[in-house]
């Protein structure tokens, strides 16, 4: 059975796990979600806490510290959807600023799904580092623009 939330026991949660993940505690990220929970990013899905542990370990494997700045949040029922900003800074020193969303799905208490939103080119022009690649990272993101800019 599954127990109606209110929107600010799911806001919480949410709090919750963007505080853990700032604070890289796996234990405070992982609590926030179900045993049998979801996570889909970049045209993958992940499954259950292995699935949670192995998002935690990909998001620190490059990034020494991140934080969060909410744009948008709107919560109804069990579903919370957020806006936000992250401000990243790479083991190798950059800082990568990237506009993300989140739709996290509950269930009981805990996250069943989280799908997160975001474009990758935030994050290639930032890490490439030889001339051929970051030439290659410019035209992609030249390209991608043709007819919005002048």
């Amino acid at each position: 059975m599954v127990e109606e939330q209110s929107t600010d026991e799911i806001r919480k949660v949410a709090m919750t796990l963007d505080s853990g993940i700032e604070n890289k505690n796996l234990d405070t990220v992982t609590s926030c979600f179900a045993d049998n929970c979801e996570i889909e990013l970049l045209r993958h899905s992940l499954y259950g806490k292995t699935g949670v542990k192995k998002w935690f370990d990909w998001l620190f494997k490059n990034i020494r510290q991140i934080k969060f700045q909410p744009v948008v949040i709107m919560a109804e029922g069990n579903i919370l959807f957020e806006e936000f900003i992250i401000r990243a800074r790479l083991y190798s020193g950059p800082e990568v600023k990237s506009k993300q969303s989140e739709v996290l799905v509950f269930e009981n208490g805990k996250i069943k799904c989280l799908r997160l939103y975001f474009d990758r080119l935030d994050f290639a022009d930032t890490v490439t580092r030889d001339p051929v690649s970051k030439a290659v990272v410019s035209r992609i993101i030249k390209k991608s623009l043709e007819g919005l800019t002048d």
